[in-house]
């Protein structure tokens, strides 16, 4: 069997954690902060993880995780 080839796209933005769930930034705080609360900014800081739905699509990509 030949090596399977990650996305390069999902290793940029995505990680694993040590018990397999996907980590990936946070939506939403690229620009427009004016119109979103505060409570939104504060909530939406560093990183969150993925629902299982979600974490099932990009793990296609990333085989060796």
């Amino acid at each position: 069997m030949p090596k399977l080839k990650t996305k390069s796209g999902a290793k940029k933005r995505f990680s694993l954690t040590a018990t397999g769930k996907v980590k990936c930034g946070q939506a939403g705080k690229r620009h427009g902060m004016i119109k979103r609360t505060t409570k939104f900014i504060r909530n939406a800081r560093g990183t969150t993880t993925l629902c299982a739905a979600d974490a099932r699509i990009v793990k296609k990509y990333l085989p060796y995780g």
